[in-house]
């Protein structure tokens, strides 16, 4: 038992260790706002940033497996409208029961993931290519099905999901913690997760030591399916309405949050630790914005330099030089 807290303690420690950077970046930005602005330390504010970034966590975190593998996923923001969408309609228009509606649009996003995995798995094609397709596929189907129309969802079983609490304790913070957890324990403590590491590092030898590199692509890019879709779910349910705009954009902020924590774009690389600062770190930096009231067409100028910048601190990382 004390190896077990002292490992954890010690995984802990070289997070730390690992992110001081981002860290002291996050700590600056929050003492800046702080500062600045009278609300950003409030409770309310603290816990609207922490479901802000709750769907951007569910993302990242499939985002993380897929750019350590090597690849990239522009998909999962048209899959969070193409369930968030379908869920509602299941509930509103069909009368279908909650649960099961959301286990089928969970499942829809699984099957967007299952045919990026399929193709990128079995073809030379990258993996932009194919994902850029799929998200439009994805925006296309979503419009079709609402009919560029909103479907509201009065069901209190639906928005609990995204705006109850347990024992006090908001849930989507009970997500974030599962969501976690679960890709931790994928990443850090599986055989998978080592296979994900060695064929992101080096594909041709991954091969050469027996991994199923086809195999493991394809149970990544599935799994990136499966946490979009369980996005569009809080997010629809955050909102009581299922939009075919849900999930714009959102493929940037978990490629942000990947690529800021420390993930190399060029595979092989990367914790989801580091993540997680990186996801706080833009759920913080948006959330600033809005608190300062700056122009949203600003904010898409600020959050495209965070992102051409932590790109070139990853470049600049490859070639060992530091900051």
């Amino acid at each position: 038992m004390n190896k077990k807290k002292n490992g954890f303690l010690n995984t802990f420690i070289d997070t730390i260790k690992t992110h001081i950077g981002i860290l002291g970046g996050l700590l600056l930005m929050c003492i800046v706002l702080s500062i600045i602005t009278n609300s950003f330390l409030t409770p309310r504010n603290l816990f609207n940033v922490l479901r802000q970034i709750s769907v951007n966590v569910f993302l990242a975190c499939g985002m993380t497996m897929i750019i350590i593998l090597g690849g990239i996923d522009l998909s999962v923001g048209s899959t969070i409208a193409v369930s968030g969408c379908l869920c509602a309609g299941l509930i509103t228009r069909m009368g279908m029961p909650t649960l099961l509606a959301v286990l089928i649009s969970i499942l829809a996003g699984g099957v967007i993931g299952l045919i990026n995995g399929l193709i990128v798995s079995r073809t030379t094609i990258p993996p932009f290519i194919v994902t850029l397709a799929t998200m439009n596929i994805g925006r296309g189907i979503a419009r079709v099905y609402t009919q560029n129309k909103t479907i509201a969802v009065s069901d209190p079983t639906f928005s609990f999901i995204g705006t109850g609490y347990i024992f006090g304790i908001p849930i989507h913070v009970i997500f974030i913690v599962i969501i976690v957890v679960i890709t931790s324990l994928i990443l850090n403590r599986t055989q998978f997760g080592r296979h994900i590491y060695a064929v992101g590092g080096n594909k041709t030898a991954a091969i050469y030591a027996g991994i199923n590199a086809s195999r493991v692509t394809l149970t990544v890019f599935l799994l990136s399916g499966l946490f979009a879709g369980m996005a569009g779910i809080l997010t629809a349910s955050r909102t009581f309405t299922g939009q075919y705009s849900l999930g714009d954009g959102a493929e940037m902020d978990a490629i942000t949050a990947v690529v800021l924590g420390g993930t190399s774009m060029s595979g092989g690389v990367g914790t989801l630790g580091g993540t997680i600062i990186g996801c706080m770190i833009v759920g913080v930096l948006n959330n600033g914005m809005n608190l300062l009231g700056i122009d949203s067409s600003w904010q898409y100028i600020v959050q495209g330099v965070v992102v051409l910048l932590a790109v070139f601190i990853d470049f600049f990382k490859k070639r060992g030089l530091k900051f």
